[in-house]
C-alpha cells in the first residue's frame, strides 16, 4: 500500500509539472522583445511568404550575386552569424533565412513541416525578394531543403553547397526523436526536452568536435534555445520530427545537375561522413571536402575556412 501511495504521489507531481509547464509557457517569442540579445539584429528583416512571416538577415551589397544560407534542425540564422559576414565581405549578397517554424520566423500550426514544404517556401521567398537564381548553401536539415530546391526548381539554383547534409531518415532512430513520435507522449516531453539547458549542453558535446568544445558556452546555449522557448516553437520541433522524410535526397541525388560542393566535418557524429561520400558518388561532377577538427557545424566551428570554401566555389566559373 505504501509503494502504491508513493507511485500515486509521484504521478501527481509529474502531472502537476506538466500542467504548470503547459500553462506558463509563452505562446511565441517575438524578435523585438529580445532584439538586443540577437547577433546582427540590425540586419534582420521580415517578409511575408504564403501568408507566413519569414525572418532573415542580409549582408553585403544588394546588387552583388546572391548566396542564400539555410540552417539545420533546432537551429536558426544564428548558425551563420560568423560565416555570413565573411562571405558577404568577399563580394556577395548573403541572405541567412530562418526556415518556417524556426528562429524568428512564424511557426504556424497549419504548416506541413516537411522538407518539400520548406523547399517551396524558399523558392517563394526568393520570388518575394526578386531573386531569380542564387547559390544555395544548406547545412544538416537545411542541406536536405537546399537539395530539394535544386531538384524541384533547378533553374533557381546556380550552385549548390551541402554542408553535413541530411540525406536519409537515419536520425529518426535517435531516442529523442523516437520518443517524440509517440502520439501524446511527444506533446508532453517536447517542451521539457526543448527547453533543457543541460540536455542541449550534452548534445553540443556530441555535435561539436572535441577541439571545439570551448564553444559550449551559455551565450551559444541561450542563442539556440531562445527562439524556440515557447509553445509554437515546441510544436514546430515536434511536427518537423514527425514529418522527417529525407530518403529522397539519397534516391534522387544523381539527378542534381548544378555544380555542387559537399563539405563535411571529419568528426561529425550526428551525420557520418560516409553520407558525404554517398553524395559525392551520386551527384555528377561534385566535389567533397572533409574538414579536420570539425564536427557537425563547420560554419560555426571553422567559419573562416567554410566561408573561404564557399566563396571560392561560388566565384569559380
Amino acid at each position: 500500500m505504501k509503494k502504491r501511495n508513493i507511485a500515486i504521489a509521484a504521478l501527481g507531481v509529474a502531472a502537476g509539472a506538466v500542467a504548470v509547464k503547459m500553462l506558463t509557457r509563452a505562446d511565441t517569442v517575438e524578435l523585438d522583445r529580445v532584439r538586443e540579445l540577437v547577433p546582427h539584429s540590425d540586419r534582420s528583416h521580415f517578409v511575408h511568404v504564403d501568408g507566413m512571416r519569414i525572418h532573415y538577415q542580409e549582408f553585403g551589397d544588394p546588387a552583388a550575386p546572391p548566396v542564400i544560407l539555410l540552417h539545420g534542425y533546432t537551429s536558426s540564422v544564428y548558425s551563420w552569424h560568423r560565416a555570413a559576414p565573411l562571405i558577404a565581405h568577399s563580394g556577395f549578397r548573403v541572405i541567412a533565412v530562418d526556415l518556417v517554424g524556426f528562429g524568428y520566423s512564424e511557426k504556424p500550426r497549419h504548416f506541413e513541416y516537411t522538407i518539400d514544404a520548406q523547399a517551396r517556401v524558399v523558392t517563394r521567398f526568393m520570388d518575394r525578394l526578386g531573386i531569380g537564381q542564387t547559390s544555395l548553401v544548406g547545412c544538416s536539415y537545411g542541406g536536405a531543403v537546399a537539395a530539394t530546391v535544386a531538384l524541384d526548381t533547378p533553374e533557381r539554383v546556380d550552385k549548390l553547397v551541402l554542408v553535413d547534409a541530411v540525406i536519409n531518415d537515419d536520425l529518426r532512430s535517435h531516442p529523442i526523436l523516437r520518443l517524440a513520435s509517440i502520439p501524446g507522449v511527444g506533446e508532453i516531453v517536447t517542451p521539457f526536452i526543448a527547453d533543457s539547458r543541460a540536455l542541449l549542453r550534452h548534445r553540443m558535446s556530441g555535435t561539436l568536435a572535441c577541439a571545439n568544445h570551448y564553444m559550449i558556452t551559455d551565450e551559444r546555449i541561450d542563442a539556440i534555445l531562445r527562439p524556440l522557448h515557447a509553445a509554437d516553437g515546441h510544436h514546430s520541433l515536434l511536427a518537423t520530427s514527425r514529418n522527417w522524410h529525407a530518403e529522397r535526397i539519397t534516391r534522387d541525388a544523381h539527378l542534381i545537375t548544378q555544380p555542387t560542393l559537399i563539405v563535411w566535418g571529419e568528426e561529425d557524429s550526428v551525420i557520418p561522413v560516409r553520407d558525404g561520400y554517398t553524395l559525392r558518388d551520386s551527384i555528377p561532377g561534385s566535389r567533397l571536402l572533409v574538414i579536420k577538427d570539425c564536427g557537425h557545424v563547420p560554419q560555426e566551428e571553422r567559419p573562416e575556412l567554410l566561408s573561404k570554401l564557399v566563396t571560392e566555389f561560388c566565384v569559380a566559373g
